[in-house]
């Protein structure tokens, strides 16, 4: 699936960690020709699902990140993406593809994502979201088996995650495609 020429690149972590403000600027920096599968779009706008095991949406996902590839893009596949219910899937969609593939757990203490939660624009979203919900949903170092993901801790600023990722996925080397 893919190409050799393809990047594919999974950013996970718990609710507020900046996995969707990690996508918004790998795509800011790199440009157009990069696809952003997020969880969040698919499972709760798409379909409308609760995120469990086995669900319509880990086909979803799967399936969009592959015909996205398939068809030249490159692919950031984000969400919180707990590894029981998605591990499987994220390790047979990096096995199958073709090209450079690379994964990412954001480690952000529970403290830390209810302070960078409080600072979302959406505030009907913070009113229905609350600390407490981000405690239930907390996994610590929800960790993919067999070491496939770089580990990123808070410490590093939102630019020095993306330009790790950039650098180590290759897409700092890669021209995009204007379509």
């Amino acid at each position: 699936m893919g190409t050799q020429d393809t990047r594919l690149i999974v950013v996970r972590g718990n609710s507020a960690s900046g996995k969707s403000s990690v996508a918004a600027g790998l795509r800011e920096k790199f440009g157009r020709n990069l696809a952003i599968v997020g969880q969040d779009n698919l499972r709760r706008i798409v379909l409308r699902e609760h995120d469990r095991p086995g669900g319509a949406n880990i086909g979803l996902i799967d399936l969009t990140a592959r015909y996205a590839l398939d068809n030249g893009f490159h692919v950031v596949v984000e969400g919180i993406l707990y590894a029981d219910h998605y591990g499987t899937m994220l390790q047979n969609l990096v096995r199958a593809h073709r090209g450079v593939s690379r994964c990412y757990y954001l480690d952000v203490p529970y403290e830390e994502t209810v302070l960078r939660h409080a600072t979302k624009p959406d505030a009907q979203y913070l009113k229905h979201v609350t600390a407490d919900h981000l405690r239930d949903w907390y996994r610590e170092k929800d960790l993919l088996p067999e070491a496939l993901e770089t580990v990123i801790d808070a410490a590093g600023t939102l630019d020095e995650t993306i330009q790790q990722i950039l650098r180590e996925s290759g897409l700092d080397r890669v021209f995009p495609i204007n379509r």
